[in-house]
C-alpha cells in the first residue's frame, strides 16, 4: 500500500515517514502543495496523510480540487486544528478522517490502512493459497498452521502475490505496491525481498520466477 505523506514541519514529516514504512506502507513525502499535485498526477496512491497548513496554501485546497476531478482517493488530515469548524470544514471539502496532533502513532497507522483497505476490492478478513493463511487483521502468516516471522515488507510482498494467486506479478508492479518513489525501477530491492521470502516460508518453494516476466505464487511448490 503507498501513501503520500504532505507535511512541511522539518521534525515531524520524517518521524511520519519512518514510522509508517515500519508499519509496512510505502511512502512518498511532498512538503507543500505543488509538490503533492505533482505527485497526486504521476503516482497511484491507497492513501493521503496531509497536514491542514501548509507553506503554499491549506490542504483543503487542494483536497477540494481533487474532490472536483472526481477523484475519490482517501485523504486523512493530520493537524493541530483541533476546533469543531476545522473538523467540519475538512469533512465538508472532502476528507475521509481527520486526527488532531499531537496523536498515538498506533493510531494513525491504523487509520491509514483501514482507508487503503477502502478504496481495494472487498475481501476476507483472510487469504488462503493452498496451505499458506494470511491473516489480515492480525498481520500472520501460516504455513501448514506454523506461524512465520515476516518483515513489513515481506508481508505486503506477499500480500500481493497471494491476491494474484496463479498470476504473473511484474516487477514493476511489486515496485509500484510495495515501495516509493525512491526505489530506482532497474535496482535489485524485489529479486532481495523474493529470496528473503521464500526463505521465511520454507520447502518446498511457493514463488515462481518467471523469467523476463516477474513472479507467480503457486499452492504446489516445487
Amino acid at each position: 500500500m503507498r501513501v503520500l505523506v504532505i507535511e512541511d514541519d522539518p521534525e515531524l514529516a520524517p518521524v511520519l515517514v519512518r514510522g509508517l514504512r515500519e508499519a509496512g506502507f510505502a511512502v512518498d513525502l511532498a512538503d507543500d502543495l505543488a509538490a503533492a499535485d505533482l505527485k497526486l498526477a504521476v503516482n497511484v496512491y491507497d492513501c493521503v496523510v496531509a497536514d491542514r497548513m501548509l507553506p503554499d496554501g491549506d490542504a483543503l485546497t487542494l483536497l477540494a480540487a481533487q474532490r472536483k476531478a472526481g477523484s475519490t482517493l482517501p485523504v486523512l488530515l493530520l493537524t493541530a486544528l483541533d476546533a469543531v469548524t476545522d473538523r467540519v470544514a475538512g469533512f465538508e471539502h472532502g476528507a475521509d478522517d481527520y486526527l488532531v496532533k499531537p496523536f498515538a502513532f498506533a493510531e494513525l497507522a491504523a487509520r491509514v490502512r483501514a482507508l487503503c483497505r477502502r478504496e481495494q476490492p472487498a475481501r476476507p478478513s483472510e487469504l488462503r493459497v493452498g496451505e499458506l493463511e494470511l491473516d489480515f487483521p492480525r498481520r500472520r502468516v501460516r504455513r501448514a498452521g506454523v506461524l512465520l516471522t515476516l518483515t513489513a515488507k515481506e508481508f505486503a510482498v506477499l500480500e500481493v502475490l497471494m491476491l494474484r494467486a496463479g498470476e504473473v506479478v511484474t516487477r514493476s508492479e511489486l515496485i509500484e505496491r510495495c515501495w516509493d518513489e525512491q526505489t530506482e525501477p532497474s535496482s535489485n530491492v524485489v529479486d532481495v525481498c523474493i529470496g528473503q521470502l521464500r526463505r521465511r516460508l520454507g520447502p518446498p518453494e511457493l514463488i515462481e520466477t518467471v523469467r523476463g516476466a516477474g513472479y507467480r505464487l503457486t499452492d504446489e511448490g516445487r
